[in-house]
């Protein structure tokens, strides 16, 4: 009997460490980093400008929703979704006030949407989950921009679909200028000394095909292993201007990027996601969460070559959310190459002008939101048909919202531009001072922020707030608000 009872204990034992053992071994995998791996072997590819037709005094962007095959690895096809091409699509650019109207053909085999996140705009031309395309079918939008200038962007919004559609490849940015932008010498030649970043992670099978698994443990959703910037694996940019202006977009559906050189030089950030800040802000890192833009401005000397790097980003979360939310983290994302002669540029001005005004003392009342477990806001997961909040036109609010989970989150507004007065208990960091449409909210900890609602009404169309990790978005993370005339 004593036997037996030892062969038990020491069988339980044996279990228990090897099951031990297993899971360190799968935790100490799941740290991911392709730093001192890549050869840079590829020339960056940049988005081609659409340019509009004019019919009437209207800019008019064609957009054609397609499938195709694209070389994510080289010599190696994949099957992916975008717009006027095989994946991604093209810049969309345009001016304060002008009138766009965006024609969006759908030859894909599924229903999609296209959001035009950052815009402010119409409810009904916002491209949400109600906003749906048919196979085959066009829908039309159009509006007046009427917002700063600002580095926004475009992808689908297919209620409990967004992740995969975005994952296939199907996005877009969408530049917008202004009279005071241009006035200040940034650097602006699309391309040129003015670089688009749209930055995503993918898992890619051997034979080059997206990989459409995730991990085990994955409290934010797939992570991928592979970094592509614009599409580009393992690429490299040639410049030929000491200043160059970089615009990062987080394109990923839950990876947060902490972004910098990787030899620690310091970088003006100019903008974030609604546009110029007031000054230029002196950095060595900007953190990135899904959806969220920065204009960096860096200079750079003849002949050398530079790392883009993401170090580990700050998800202020304990070590095993951290490891398996991808905070331990680290990419090579892009090498850039001087040539040996490079154009001279001044320095970037002291004042780059005056935030649009969004005072808190004009709030007319402050709405709580409580982002719970991976699925909810306010205790309530997305209904299409349940309208969760109700504005005033022409009003002013402030929003607290809340992370109650331990988990990463985020939290995106449709339609508006807001001012971060507080976060995470103290007075908003560097790179939060500007006007944003998207804050990563860590775990346990408040985001206020000031928020206008203004110009569009419209009882029977909402406009969304939602957290952007995609996964938590379709999962039910997502509310719906509509704006009305206080009539």
């Amino acid at each position: 009997m004593r036997r037996a009872l030892l062969t038990l204990v020491v069988g339980v034992a044996i279990v228990l460490g090897a099951g031990a053992i297993g899971g360190f071994a799968y935790y100490s995998s799941a740290r991911t980093s392709n730093v001192g791996d890549l050869d840079f072997a590829n020339e960056l590819a940049i988005p081609p400008l659409l340019q509009p037709r004019e019919e009437d005094g209207r800019k008019i962007f064609d957009l054609t929703l397609q499938s195709g095959t694209a070389e994510l690895l080289p010599g190696k096809s994949a099957e992916t979704w975008g717009a006027n091409g095989a994946y991604l699509g093209p810049t969309l650019r345009a001016s304060r006030g002008d009138d766009v109207q965006l024609r969006v053909r759908n030859t894909l085999d599924e229903t999609t949407t296209i959001h035009w996140h950052g815009m402010h705009l119409p409810a009904a031309a916002d491209g949400g989950p109600h906003q749906t395309i048919a196979p085959g079918a066009t829908w039309t939008p159009g509006w007046e921009i009427d917002q700063p200038a600002a580095t926004l962007w475009y992808h689908p919004h297919l209620h409990r679909e967004t992740a995969d559609h975005v994952y296939r490849g199907l996005a877009g940015m969408f530049i917008l200028d202004d009279e005071r932008a241009a006035g200040l010498g940034l650097p602006d030649d699309y391309g040129v000394d003015d670089i688009p970043l749209i930055v995503q992670d993918k898992r890619l099978d051997d034979d080059g095909s997206l990989d459409f698994s995730q991990g085990l443990i994955s409290p934010t959703g797939r992570l991928g292993d592979e970094i592509l910037v614009n599409g580009t694996h393992d690429p490299y940019v040639e410049i030929r201007h000491e200043l160059v202006r970089l615009r990062l977009l987080n394109a990923s559906n839950a990876r947060v990027y902490n972004i910098g050189f990787a030899d620690d030089r310091r970088f003006d950030l100019i903008a974030t996601d609604g546009g110029l800040l007031e000054t230029p802000q002196r950095l060595g890192r900007i953190q990135l969460s899904p959806g969220e833009r920065a204009e960096l401005v860096a200079r750079f000397r003849p002949g050398e070559r530079v790392v883009l790097r993401s170090f580990e980003p700050d998800l202020a979360t304990d070590f095993f959310q951290a490891r398996f939310a991808g905070g331990d983290d680290s990419f090579d994302l892009l090498q850039i190459r001087a040539a040996p002669e490079l154009a001279p540029a001044p320095a970037v001005r002291g004042r780059l002008g005056t935030l649009e005004p969004l005072d808190a003392a004009e709030a007319s009342r402050t709405r709580h939101f409580e982002l719970s477990g991976n699925a909810q806001i306010n205790g309530k997961r997305m209904d299409m048909d349940r309208i969760d909040e109700v504005v005033t036109v022409d009003t002013t609010e402030i929003w607290e919202v809340r992370n109650s989970s331990g988990t990463p989150h985020n939290f995106h507004v449709h339609d508006v531009r807001f001012r971060i007065l507080e976060y995470a208990g103290s007075a908003p960091p560097p790179h939060l001072l500007g006007l944003k449409d998207t804050v990563y909210v860590p775990p346990d900890e408040t985001v206020r922020f000031v928020v206008r609602f203004s110009d569009y009404t419209n009882p029977h169309h909402p406009y969304m707030f939602h957290c952007h990790v995609l996964q938590h978005e379709d999962r039910g993370m997502m509310g719906q608000f509509v704006v009305v005339d206080r009539d």
